[in-house]
């Protein structure tokens, strides 16, 4: 079973809504202030749109298993660019698809020029902490820019 790396269409914005709250119920951080009641998360494809973003899915056999992007996120600071929306599919972990996520997200952000990578999260999401840490990213004090998401409350930077 390959899985195949892409930028997320139009068509996949049903599929990848329904994921991402999947997994939001499955770790019970499906509550006001997160991406769960945002409204831009049924559109996903159109909030990519945006230059300097990039939104990528992880699929497998026409499932979509899991997705991560980047996107700048007003009031970052100038060369800072925001990681969001990292999820993977339970049935998905542990096989290495949200470092491959995570990757090819930072590899983005280097090919737009940016030179840190902020994101936000929750203590709940051990294992995707415990990943970002290894992949260099600090934790921070307090939150950057306005995402909106004010339920969150670990938050971390990478400098690339």
């Amino acid at each position: 079973m390959a899985i195949t790396i892409r930028n997320i269409t139009p068509q996949d914005n049903a599929a990848t809504a329904l994921m991402i709250r999947t997994v939001l119920r499955e770790f019970k951080i499906d509550r006001p202030g997160t991406v769960y009641t945002d409204p831009t998360t049924d559109e996903l494809s159109k909030v990519f749109e945006h230059p300097q973003s990039a939104y990528w899915l992880a699929e497998e056999d026409g499932v979509i298993i899991g997705g991560c992007g980047i996107y700048p996120t007003e009031g970052l600071p100038d060369g800072c660019v925001e990681l969001v929306k990292l999820y993977t599919s339970a049935s998905s972990r542990g096989k290495g698809i949200g470092k491959m996520l995570m990757e090819k997200s930072i590899e983005s952000a280097q090919h737009f020029g940016y030179n840190e990578v902020y994101l936000e999260s929750f203590p709940e999401l051990t294992t995707a902490i415990a990943m970002y840490e290894k992949a260099g990213f600090k934790k921070l004090a307090a939150p950057l820019g306005n995402s909106g998401h004010f339920a969150c409350n670990v938050w971390m930077l990478l400098v690339l």
